[in-house]
């Protein structure tokens, strides 16, 4: 940190500005037995070009992707971000991108959000996206609520295949509320049709799928949508956007809600974020989303222009009519995804998730080659896949990062027994997975 000495007369006179005359009282609220008694252990004041040398030396202890194979998965994935996607973002009128609460100054930022609700809608084959959450979990969170406040209903059906970190969270959302939250078993890695049959029944609210599942798994989902309405509960579909360039769209299976993380869409893993939640619904459910929604009107004069058209959260319209207490969209990210989009169009979004299936069909039969290693599941995957090693999977996830070889993560920090997940996004070229197989032969000879 850089210190910079001031002398006893402009100290005082920052107390005097503040009404206070000495450094004591302006500390006087806090308890005597809660303050420090000792020095402070700061280090000496460094120069601006030592601070900035000593930051750069502690930037470079970090492990990123820039300098390192990655082959992590469980919801974040190593993409490419092509450059104009940063190039567009970092234009100066992008810089605040926050709520635009005045339409007359807001028009560029409102248009950006419009195609961005336009694009998420088109690729998810639904009827209405709003401006945007914060991320993958929290949107399957207020996608439950959602699904509660529509029904009345107080029980939530959500498959083990859903990702840990998003069920944590949904857990979170639910507990104030008094939210049932029943857990639909696994077989052979993929969601059990049958026990999800039998656990339906009138007092179900939704039923939450992700496809592909946590465990990377392509979900046989067939006729869910008319299994689920049956009962008069909601479908609720956690969804990669990246597969949906191959896999059907979940408007097609009759998802009323389809929510997912878009950080995969134009934004890096940034050591966890910030993300990207894209929420969309029926149009039917429209008035019980949650956020907020730009439209498409015209002035008094005839010309096109942009408006929030819904905002349903709690400082805009009377608390006990809210449908969420979310704050602020995530606009920054909502643009990169839309520039990465209009960049790949349909085409583009096909042959990028093409190109990621079969990269991740090669490195997992090269992986199933190996002595002691196996396939877990023989269910379809999309971009990833879950490795069952001969030993634990805690050692070799630590012995391959000290080869700059990144996996996992380790399952049993979920409680799903020893194994790690292996995702391959367009990025890993066959030289990179030759890498990691050579990295897991060596440590089964070392073992």
């Amino acid at each position: 940190m850089c210190w910079i000495p001031i002398s006893a007369k402009e100290k005082k006179e920052m107390l005097s500005s503040i009404g206070v005359e000495s450094f004591a009282e302006l500390i006087s609220s806090i308890p005597p037995q809660i303050r420090i008694k000792r020095p402070l252990d700061l280090p000496t004041p460094l120069s601006e070009v030592e601070i900035s040398a000593h930051m750069r030396e502690l930037s470079e202890e970090n492990q990123d992707l820039g300098h390192n194979i990655s082959f992590l998965g469980g919801g974040s994935y190593d993409h490419w971000v092509p450059a104009a996607v940063s190039s567009i973002i970092e234009r100066n009128e992008y810089y605040t991108a926050y709520t635009p609460y005045q339409a007359e100054v807001s028009q560029g930022t409102l248009q950006t959000i419009y195609e961005y609700q336009s694009l998420i809608c088109e690729l998810t084959g639904m009827d209405v996206a709003n401006a945007s959450m914060y991320d993958g979990a929290s949107a399957t969170a207020e996608a439950a609520l959602m699904s509660y406040s529509i029904t009345g209903r107080d029980t939530i059906l959500a498959s083990d295949g859903l990702n840990p970190a998003y069920y944590q969270v949904l857990m979170t959302y639910v507990q104030g509320l008094g939210l049932r939250v029943r857990r639909i078993p696994l077989s052979a890695g993929r969601t059990d049709w049958n026990r999800l049959e039998e656990m339906l029944d009138e007092g179900v609210a939704s039923v939450i799928i992700q496809n592909p599942n946590f465990l990377g798994a392509v979900e046989d989902l067939g006729q869910i949508g008319e299994l689920v309405h049956k009962v008069g509960a909601l479908l609720v579909m956690v969804v990669d956007p990246i597969s949906l360039g191959l896999l059907k769209p979940p408007g097609k299976y009759g998802a009323d809600i389809a929510v997912g993380e878009g950080q995969a869409l134009g934004n890096p893993t940034s050591f966890g974020g910030p993300y990207l939640g894209f929420f969309t619904c029926r149009r039917e459910f429209l008035r019980r989303m949650p956020g907020r929604l730009v439209g498409a009107t015209t002035d008094s004069q005839g010309r096109r222009g942009y408006v929030l058209t819904l905002q349903t959260r709690e400082q805009h319209i009377r608390r006990e009519k809210a449908t969420s207490n979310i704050c602020t969209n995530q606009a920054l990210n909502a643009l990169a995804a839309t520039v990465y989009l209009t960049l790949l169009g349909r085409e583009g979004m096909r042959d990028l998730a093409l190109i990621c299936l079969q990269k991740s069909h090669y490195a997992q039969e090269r992986i199933a080659e190996i002595d002691g290693f196996k396939s877990v599941y023989s269910s379809p995957f999309f971009k990833e896949f879950v490795v069952n090693p001969p030993f634990s999977s805690e050692r070799i996830i630590e012995s391959l990062a000290q080869k700059g070889i990144f996996v996992g993560p380790d399952l049993g920090r979920f409680g799903m027994g020893n194994g790690f997940l292996v995702a391959t996004t367009e990025k890993r070229s066959k030289e990179e997975i030759d890498i990691l197989i050579e990295g897991l032969e060596e440590r089964v000879r070392g073992h």
